[in-house]
């Protein structure tokens, strides 16, 4: 693997967006490195490009200039429909708003991202109970996400996520619109998910959440700033 056991390597990482006639740059040059198996928070104020850097390392958003390597690949060799399929396989994401089909079951929602896959229906299936079991929602499994709290449907969500088995989890504010109380629930199964041996990657803006995790980047400005 490129960088030892760097599963992420950001060199000079630089993304600018056109709002009409103005070139507007949110990230100035980013060089970050992340080891596989690490639990790393990305802090700092709003507009300082948390989350467009999380969009670029969840491969939603490519970079303008720079390199990116996943697992010691150059992801901008890959086309979108490569992009998709290493998203697919490799990371996992819960965000701050939910994004639960409203219409579907919490089971349904955590099959969904499973269904890309190769995996056998039934196998798949399997999968998707046990991680409700180990969120603490076997038997919310035929609930709705309107009939859950946002505690709940959070932790469908986490399910989610690991319903591909990634090696890599995106959590991007994933305790903004929970009470103290359930956060700190939700932060200790995202704690046991790295225990597992994930690496975890943390957007927040709240040091008491930064605080679960290894390591801490702090952004400002476009840029990784020295504490």
């Amino acid at each position: 693997m490129t960088g030892g056991d760097a599963v992420i390597r950001l060199e000079n990482v630089v993304k600018t967006y056109r709002q009409s006639d103005l070139t507007v740059e949110v990230l100035k040059g980013i060089s970050l490195e992340i080891t596989e198996g690490e639990f790393v928070a990305l802090l700092g104020p709003s507009g300082s490009g948390k989350s467009t850097l999380m969009h670029i390392l969840g491969l939603l958003d490519r970079a303008t200039s720079g390199r990116y390597f996943l697992q010691g690949q150059d992801v901008a060799g890959h086309s979108d429909d490569g992009l998709s399929e290493l998203r697919n396989r490799t990371i996992g994401f819960i965000f701050q708003t939910f994004y639960l089909i409203p219409y579907a079951t919490a089971l349904e929602n955590v099959l969904l991202p499973g269904l890309y896959s190769r995996t056998s229906g039934r196998r798949l299936r399997h999968r998707a109970e046990e991680l409700l079991v180990q969120v603490g929602l076997g038997d919310r499994m035929d609930f709705k996400p309107g009939q859950l709290s946002g505690g709940q449907q959070q932790r469908v969500a986490l399910a989610r996520s690991l319903i591909n088995d990634p090696t890599i989890l995106l959590a991007d504010e994933p305790t903004g619109q929970l009470d103290s109380a359930t956060s700190g629930e939700i932060m200790k199964l995202i704690t046991g998910i790295h225990d597992q041996g994930r690496t975890v990657i943390l957007v927040t803006h709240e040091k008491e959440t930064a605080d679960y995790a290894q390591r801490e980047v702090y952004l400002h400005d476009g840029r990784v700033q020295d504490r």
